[in-house]
């Protein structure tokens, strides 16, 4: 058994760098080093609900689960489609929203602060036209809210689903008005500050939401055509599963996702929690750095 130990240790580091390096780009670790290595102030306390739930392997489902469900505004999705380029450089994009959702966490005050920025500059240029003459700006308020209530609410479910520690009720209210803060920052008006604001605040953009072509091919290439080897296209398969299962039938509809029978659904969900708890395992080095 104690032969094997130190096998075990290189397997875990081996494939934790390998997500780490996945999601976060070869400037992961050193980022990761910066983040919360760095003294200063933080927008966050280590005892917010904000770092439970972004410190949690329920991300990655969470996380798939956000882009589905934002792909689902017209305006919002002909933003990505034209500017993001999502289809050119996934990874790429993936890494700028983990570093940044890593930095407003975890990072001290004025890093966040410069993240925040970063992003508003980038949303001020990023305009356009639908191809149906509607006009859109990544800047308007209106826009980035329903951006940001579909990540709370996915970050949110898939952690109460798939979390180590699922929050308590407090604990999720308290959440989103954690989220809240970043979303003020990047200027959203109003923000949902609890769990009964942030259903609210959903139901009220769904009058505005549509499975357009746009969308439903983001959501092939999502959940089908990822550019992934082949080795890691089987745990991929149950993040897309999970994720696709978590989303409300309002929702899975207009993207041309099949609805599951219970049993079916309980199955993906108990591959969510092996999958979720194996890569928590994996992490669990990066994980204890970070509670220093």
């Amino acid at each position: 058994m104690n032969g094997s130990a130190p096998v075990v240790r290189d397997l875990r580091k081996r494939v934790g760098a390998g997500i780490l390096r996945r999601v976060a780009g070869p400037a992961g670790p050193a980022n990761r080093r910066r983040i919360h290595h760095t003294p200063g102030p933080r927008w966050f306390g280590p005892e917010r609900p904000i770092r439970t739930v972004h410190g949690d392997a329920s991300m990655f489902i969470g996380g798939l689960r956000a882009l589905l469900l934002q792909s689902l505004h017209p305006l919002a999705m002909a933003a990505v489609a034209a500017h993001s380029g999502y289809r050119a450089d996934p990874w790429g994009r993936l890494q700028r929203t983990s570093t940044f959702l890593a930095v407003t966490t975890f990072g001290t005050a004025d890093d966040a602060q410069a993240a925040v920025d970063r992003v508003r500059a980038v949303h001020a240029r990023t305009r356009g036209t639908t191809a149906d003459g509607r006009s859109y700006h990544a800047a308007d308020p209106h826009l980035l809210g329903w951006v940001h209530v579909a990540e709370v609410d996915s970050f949110l479910r898939a952690h109460q689903r798939f979390g180590a520690h699922p929050l308590d009720d407090a604990g999720c209210d308290a959440y989103v008005a954690d989220m809240a803060r970043v979303a003020t920052a990047l200027g959203v008006l109003d923000p949902p500050r609890d769990r009964r604001e942030l259903a609210d605040r959903i139901n009220a953009y769904r009058p505005e939401l549509d499975g357009t072509a746009a969308a439903r091919e983001a959501a092939r290439f999502i959940l089908l055509h990822p550019p992934l080897p082949l080795v890691a296209r089987g745990p991929y398969a149950v993040l897309a599963a999970n994720a696709v299962a978590s989303l409300p039938p309002w929702a899975r509809g207009p993207l041309g996702l099949p609805r599951l029978s219970p049993a079916a659904e309980s199955a993906v969900h108990l591959t969510g929690h092996a999958l979720t708890r194996s890569i928590r395992w994996a992490m669990a080095p990066a994980r204890a750095a970070r509670s220093t």
